[in-house]
């Protein structure tokens, strides 16, 4: 026996199973992920979809018991950002298909959040003018989400979404199902700043915005935040390192 658990504040169960439909029969993917996330267009609004995978026996039981699904923090979590006027993508629904054993199949829908682009552009990208200004403005964004009490786990570079709006830039919360919620302690919220980038003049702008917005030291700030990024670049190698050593013993 099955069940399902649907919520949102917009829509009613019938608009959401067309959106479902819409999201199964759409070929426009967005990114590459191992969960399947699709934009759909609905009643003249463009959506975001996201069909997080079925999860293992363990974590079935988990999800379905004890532990929110990831659909549902997301969900959750994009309503207390709003909430803290910090910038995602409206929540829209979750839905949930629960068996006897666990959780199934879960869905997440959130508005489409039109953006110019995502913060791995100020790593990659060359010809992207004002990047310090960028920086000097997202460490302020940091600090009023900190503030605010959200430690983002998967702050990485593909989940902060940037648009321009005239001399003033925009940033935007997406992939949301893993935050934090508590008073953050100082060092933490340099750590959060780990996953971000890999180049040290990056955090000399970003740590010195952050400690003047938090009555700190600037240089201290800065040597924290880069500690953090260096060890977790080291982890990061080794661990890709070990895989690319492991397939070549399997002949992968």
């Amino acid at each position: 026996m099955s069940r399902e658990k649907f919520v949102s504040t917009t829509l009613s169960r019938k608009r959401f199973q067309e959106i479902l439909h819409l999201f199964h029969e759409s070929t426009e993917k967005l990114g590459d992920d191992r969960n399947k996330i699709k934009i759909v267009t609905y009643d003249n609004q463009k959506l975001v979809v996201k069909s997080f995978k079925t999860p293992n026996f363990i974590n079935a039981i988990v999800y379905r018991f004890f532990r929110k699904s990831k659909a549902a923090r997301s969900y959750y979590n994009a309503q207390y950002l709003k909430k803290n006027d910090i910038g995602t993508p409206a929540a829209v629904a979750f839905l949930e298909s629960l068996s006897f054993i666990g959780l199934d199949k879960s869905y997440y829908v959130s508005a489409y959040a039109a953006h110019d682009f995502t913060f791995r552009a100020l790593i990659g990208d060359d010809s992207l003018e004002n990047k310090e200004d960028i920086l000097i403005q997202f460490a302020s964004f940091m600090y009023k989400m900190h503030q605010a009490g959200v430690y983002f786990l998967d702050n990485s570079p593909g989940n902060t979404l940037i648009s321009k709006k005239g001399n003033k830039y925009e940033f935007s919360l997406v992939d949301l199902n893993r935050m934090k919620f508590y008073d953050i302690p100082y060092g933490e919220r340099l750590k959060n700043f780990e996953r971000l980038a890999p180049y040290k003049w990056m955090y000399d702008i970003m740590g010195k915005e952050y400690a003047s917005l938090s009555g700190r030291d600037e240089k201290e700030t800065i040597d924290v935040m880069w500690r953090y990024t260096h060890k977790f670049q080291e982890a990061f190698y080794r661990k890709k390192r070990f895989k690319k050593r492991w397939k070549k013993i399997l002949g992968k």
